[in-house]
């Protein structure tokens, strides 16, 4: 049996150089802040309950945004160094055998991949305490140097300032990521000692305080240095969410999704697209949005949190947030769905229609400039252009209730509280305040009035 596997993420610093007052681990990039991030990558390496967060700079917010995921957290009150870091979490975690993974809450760009690999790398070799990933740069200005032992063991970790010049020449740079044996690890941590410049205590000094004991350290080279890019400035983070999205984009392809010209195209990482759909130039999908098989998403339409079935049609410059569309539904061009609509299978909402809490019934029409406002339209119903249900009275939002078939002229306006009964048909230009009865037609317009030669007898006064 395989030794257990406990992942520690470390998530307390400042990080003053993002110059914000947001914790630097709460900003987004693709879809996600950084923590969720590397808080989804350890999840799917081991159970939540052997994951833990050590959080410190707005620990309450992290906490909370973290919460859904339900991993443990650790609190480190003062930030006093990556080594410090790890001792917070000693107490609730030293019981813990097997192997113990060290990541970042600001290195969103891990795959789960390499993880493998490397926790297999230290499982493997029984004779290592600790496993930790190298890479090569052709510029290591400002990195931790490894230094290596004949069999390519990790000797000591040089940082950039105390380094000699023979020593900067060196390309392999530590990441700080490890996997240590977990015993091990808890036995030895509480030997290092805080730097006499920084009092801050740094994991690094346990290569050297492992190598006292005989223990050796072994280096897992990484050829793609861009997994390990921490984030501290707003230009990285902008370059991890660019390589986020390029990542999504392309897994959505290699699953049967055509996404025309994906360098413009936005698609956050909890987004599902099932195969044979197309996705056109510049549209984002965003949130949890998931959209099923052989759909079409057009040009510049922003998807977020929405839902959609089979075969739906979603035209170019269409909003839809938080809603549902049933199969072979159709809407837009330029529509919009605000929030919590329901657009029943083969409806269609057209060109300028706006809806908000609002249910459409299979196969009903809203074709053209028209707003639906807490409503509820049955089957087969046709709302004209220019309709607006009139849902909110200055102090309370009200409902409108159309029932099926119901055929609703052009610029009609539906005063609620108000129901149109199954069949009823309203003439165009009504004002509608009372509730029409089943297969009733209702009327709510001035008389027409002609006045035969009245333009004549006007100019003549002139």
């Amino acid at each position: 049996m395989s030794a257990p596997l406990t992942v520690v993420i470390l998530a307390a610093g400042l990080g003053t150089r993002m110059k914000s007052k947001k914790a630097k681990v709460l900003h987004r990039a693709g879809g996600l802040t950084l923590a969720e991030h590397v808080v989804r990558r350890a999840l799917e390496l081991t159970s939540p309950d052997r994951v833990c967060v050590v959080t410190g700079h707005q620990a309450e917010a992290v906490e909370s945004t973290l919460s859904p995921y339900r991993v443990r957290f650790a609190r480190q009150t003062e930030q006093r160094g990556t080594g410090h870091a790890l001792l917070c979490c000693r107490e609730a975690l030293a019981s813990q055998d097997g192997l113990l993974l060290v990541l970042y809450g600001d290195t969103p760009l891990l795959s789960r991949q390499t993880l493998e690999d490397l926790v297999a790398e230290q499982r493997d070799n029984e004779y290592t305490a600790a496993t930790l990933i190298t890479t090569e740069l052709d510029n290591p200005f400002g990195y931790g140097r490894i230094l290596t032992d004949s069999e390519g063991n990790v000797r000591a970790i040089v940082e950039e300032k105390v380094a000699t010049e023979e020593e900067k020449k060196i390309r392999q740079i530590n990441s700080g990521i490890y996997c240590f044996r977990a015993p091990l690890l808890w036995k030895h941590l509480g030997e290092l000692h805080p730097n006499p410049t920084t009092n801050e205590i740094f994991l690094t000094d346990i290569v050297e305080a492992l190598g006292r004991h005989g223990y050796a350290v072994g280096a897992f080279p990484v050829s793609d240095s861009s997994e390990l890019l921490g984030i501290n400035t707003r230009v990285e983070l902008a370059a991890a969410d660019t390589l986020l999205r390029r990542r999504k984009v392309e897994e959505l392809m290699l699953a049967g999704v055509t996404v025309e010209k994906p360098e413009t195209v936005t698609v956050d990482a909890g987004v599902e697209v099932g195969q044979d759909t197309v996705i056109e130039a510049f549209a984002q999908l965003l949130g949890a949005t998931r959209i099923g098989a052989d759909c079409h998403v057009g040009a510049c339409s922003i998807l977020c949190d929405a839902t959609l079935g089979d075969q739906v049609e979603v035209l170019p410059f269409t909003m839809v947030n938080a809603s549902h569309l049933d199969d072979g539904a159709h809407v837009g061009p330029y529509a919009r769905l605000r929030l919590d609509n329901h657009v029943g299978a083969g409806a269609r909402i057209g060109n300028f229609v706006e809806l908000k809490k609002t249910h459409l019934g299979p196969g009903s029409k809203a074709m053209h400039l028209a707003y639906l406002g807490d409503a509820s339209v049955g089957a087969k119903a046709n709302i004209g252009a220019g309709t607006i249900t009139c849902n909110y009275d200055g102090t309370s939002k009200h409902g409108t209730n159309i029932g099926d078939g119901c055929f609703v002229g052009s610029n009609s306006t539906l005063v609620a509280p108000l129901s149109l009964g199954a069949g009823s048909y309203i003439g165009a230009g009504s004002v509608i305040t009372n509730s029409v009865p089943e297969k009733a037609l209702g009327l709510g317009r001035s008389k027409q009035v002609v006045k035969e030669g009245w333009v004549e007898a006007r100019t003549k006064k002139g």
